[in-house]
């Protein structure tokens, strides 16, 4: 082989890595944007999440207690619980608010986003008996008021416990899911890099 030759594949092998670094530029961009858009989308739903847990902590004070007349034991338990829902929600959100993410190390980023994503998993452990004990309580309340329309309370309750149930289950997995799609973003992007 001659210096011609050998020349000639060594601009090649030059050539070829130019190229490989742009295509590893372009793919880590693509794979930014994509995670900054699944990522705004989980916060927009927490912030609208913490928004309505705001106000819910005055409308039961004047539901529960003004209107219905439930105890106030009662109405500040349930604002109690509404502020643990919004500041365990705003805990979470704190995973996504950095403005340096979209330029942090993917190593780092996906960490982030799996204490996130096992955040909101284990949130169910709290949440789901948090439920059930307010809605019992509840029920409770509805009863030593007037038990003659209690039942119908109940089943109100019942009723749009159901439809909370639904669609928080809805926006859960909808959020797990899109953890899990940025993780396995970031594992097939550093699987593509150990294989070069």
């Amino acid at each position: 082989m001659n210096d011609f030759d050998l020349d000639n594949m060594r601009q090649q092998m030059e050539t070829l890595k130019k190229k490989l670094e742009k295509q590893e530029i372009v793919n880590d961009r693509v794979l930014r944007q994509s995670m900054k858009k699944t990522v705004n989308s989980i916060s927009v739903r927490y912030y609208i999440v913490m928004a309505i847990g705001l106000l819910m902590v005055p409308y039961t004070y004047f539901v529960f207690y003004e209107h219905l007349g439930l105890s106030l034991a009662f109405s500040i338990a349930s604002g109690i619980l509404m502020l643990v829902c919004v500041g365990a929600t705003y805990y979470n959100n704190l995973n996504l608010s950095n403005s340096n993410m979209m330029h942090e190390n993917l190593l780092d980023v996906r960490r982030r986003m799996a204490r996130a994503k096992k955040f909101d998993a284990n949130w169910l452990f709290f949440g789901i008996p948090a439920i059930i004990v307010w809605l019992a309580w509840l029920g409770y309340e509805f009863n030593q008021k007037d038990a003659d329309t209690a039942l119908l309370m109940i089943i109100g309750a019942v009723v749009g416990g159901t439809i909370g149930a639904i669609i928080g289950f809805t926006m859960h997995f909808k959020t797990q899911r899109q953890y899990q799609e940025i993780i396995d973003q970031i594992e097939d992007m550093e699987a593509m890099e150990d294989d070069r």
